[in-house]
C-alpha cells in the first residue's frame, strides 16, 4: 500500500510483473527477469477524484492505456528490487504531480508605462534602421 498526503493507493490497484531486460548484465540478462512492469489501475481507483484522474491521464501520456491503467516499465539497473523501487517512486511522483491543482491564468492588461516604453523602443529602433539608408549627396 502506497500512502500519499490525502490518498491511499490500495494493493489491488497495483500489479507488478517481471520480464527480461535489455542492456548491461552479460549472460545474466538472458537468465534473470530483472525488469519491472508496474500497472496501476488509475481509472478504477476509488481514492482519486475525477479532476486528478484527468490530470494524471494528461501527465502519463502514452503510458496511459485504453483500459485506464498506467503502465511503467523500468529496466535501469541489474537489480530487480532496485527497479521495483524506481517504478514505485515514478508512480508516486506522477500521482503527486496530478494532485496539485494548476493555477488559473488571469489575463492582465499591460500598464500604460510599459506600453509607452515599448512604443518608444520601437520608434528608436525604426530610426536606427532609417539611418542605414543611402547617404544623401548635396
Amino acid at each position: 500500500m502506497i500512502l500519499f498526503k490525502k490518498n491511499i493507493i490500495e494493493d489491488w490497484e497495483i500489479s507488478e510483473s517481471f520480464v527480461r531486460a535489455s542492456g548491461p548484465g552479460g549472460q545474466n540478462v538472458n537468465k534473470v527477469s530483472s525488469a519491472v512492469v508496474l500497472r496501476f489501475e488509475a481509472e478504477k481507483s476509488p481514492n482519486l477524484t475525477e479532476p486528478v484522474k484527468q490530470r494524471l491521464k494528461d501527465l502519463a501520456g502514452r503510458r496511459w492505456n485504453n483500459e485506464g491503467a498506467i503502465i511503467l516499465q523500468v529496466d535501469e539497473t541489474r537489480s530487480q528490487s532496485r527497479n521495483r523501487e524506481i517504478a514505485q517512486q515514478r508512480l508516486t511522483n506522477l500521482i503527486l504531480q496530478a494532485i496539485v491543482v494548476p493555477k488559473k491564468r488571469r489575463p492582465t492588461k499591460p500598464t500604460r508605462g510599459s506600453s509607452e516604453r515599448r512604443l518608444k523602443a520601437k520608434k528608436e529602433r525604426g530610426d536606427v534602421k532609417h539611418l542605414r539608408g543611402k547617404a544623401e549627396l548635396w
